[in-house]
């Protein structure tokens, strides 16, 4: 497997990325040349998970400069906003993707006040920042792993949901990162992986990363997690995130269903995110929640599964108050809310 998700393909001046949408089947790599095709990438899920998005959204700004015909630096700036408008808008609820555009704008910013800066100066900048935030991810990933490790011990069970591996990030990977660091320590973990109705990230992608890496998953419905609380067979529970404000974590739907059964069954509820997921001066109702199409749900495939014309509730995400988190493990160190990191 590739050591990176996602990258820059500089002699095609192209995005490259895992098509996380064929794996288990095939592991196969893709160019993206345009930010429609970005953004179509963005929409299908061929690339998703907070960190790997902030990346896709950094390289995103960084492509449409690259491919962009201007000469004048102001006529490029300007065609430079307007595609990252677009990128920005492409998923509402996970934070990273604006985070990254934004950051490799600000960097675009100092540019502008430059008397003497050119077009080529401009695209050189937005690369070289888009280039550095994927380098920051992964050893961001690297540094919460080895943090998050700590509140594993040696035999215990793990449940997770949905993807927090390398796939969803450039690499490591944050809630896997957390298990794959103790591993690294010698630690005895093994997982247990929900499959994550309605596109099965956590068996397609979960149960395939842990496979590949040869740590012990064991794959559940996800109707089936209280069952294996209840019998005892979940030590701790760990997941990422793709927002956290300051009374919430915004990730997969069905992840506050798993909080709720660990709170009820004395699990501990761990979530893995890196700071450029917090969004500390929002609240859960200023957030925008994804749904997605209700074909996601009525069909698997070419197989129908429910009637054509069903009325379909398909939320992506949903929202776990943090009085059922028991700590946010993040690069900086592990938080046990009300307690929060500082931001800036």
């Amino acid at each position: 497997m590739r050591t990176r998700t996602i990258w820059w393909d500089s002699e095609n001046r192209a995005i490259g990325m895992i098509d996380q949408t064929l794996l288990p089947e095939r592991l196969e790599a893709i160019e993206i040349e345009t930010v429609e095709g970005l953004c179509e990438a963005i929409l299908a899920l061929r690339v998703r998970g907070a960190p790997a998005l902030g990346a896709a959204g950094a390289y995103g700004v960084a492509l449409a400069a690259a491919r962009s015909a201007a000469t004048d630096p102001a006529a490029l700036l300007q065609e430079v906003q307007r595609a990252a408008e677009i990128i920005r808008a492409a998923r509402p609820t996970a934070v990273n993707l604006s985070w990254g555009v934004d950051r490799v704008l600000r960097a675009l910013d100092k540019i502008r006040e430059s008397a003497t800066s050119d077009a080529d100066e401009i695209r050189a900048a937005a690369l070289a920042e888009a280039e550095s935030i994927a380098e920051e991810d992964l050893a961001i990933n690297r540094a919460l792993g080895n943090i998050g490790a700590s509140l594993l011990e040696d035999g215990d069970v793990v449940l997770t949901h949905c993807n927090a591996g390398r796939l969803a990030c450039v690499g490591w990977g944050t809630a896997l990162g957390v298990i794959r660091s103790a591993v690294a320590e010698g630690k005895q973990i093994s997982v247990y992986s929900c499959e994550t109705r309605p596109l099965f990230q956590g068996s397609r992608l979960t149960a395939w990363e842990l496979s590949e890496d040869n740590i012990p998953v064991t794959l559940i419905c996800d109707n089936m997690a209280g069952m294996a609380m209840r019998q005892g067979k979940i030590d701790k529970v760990i997941v990422g995130a793709d927002r956290i404000t300051k009374d919430a974590v915004f990730n997969k739907i069905g992840t506050y269903s798993i909080a709720v059964l660990a709170k009820a069954h004395g699990i501990p509820f761990y979530v893995a995110a890196p700071i450029s997921t917090f969004d500390l001066e929002r609240s859960e109702k200023d957030v925008e929640i994804e749904e997605r199409d209700a074909d996601e749900i009525r069909r698997l495939g070419n197989k129908q599964l429910a009637p054509a014309e069903v009325k379909v509730y398909n939320p992506a995400f949903d929202v776990t108050p943090l009085d059922l988190v028991t700590a946010i493990i993040t690069e900086r160190g592990i938080f046990r809310p009300p307690e929060m990191p500082e931001l800036g």
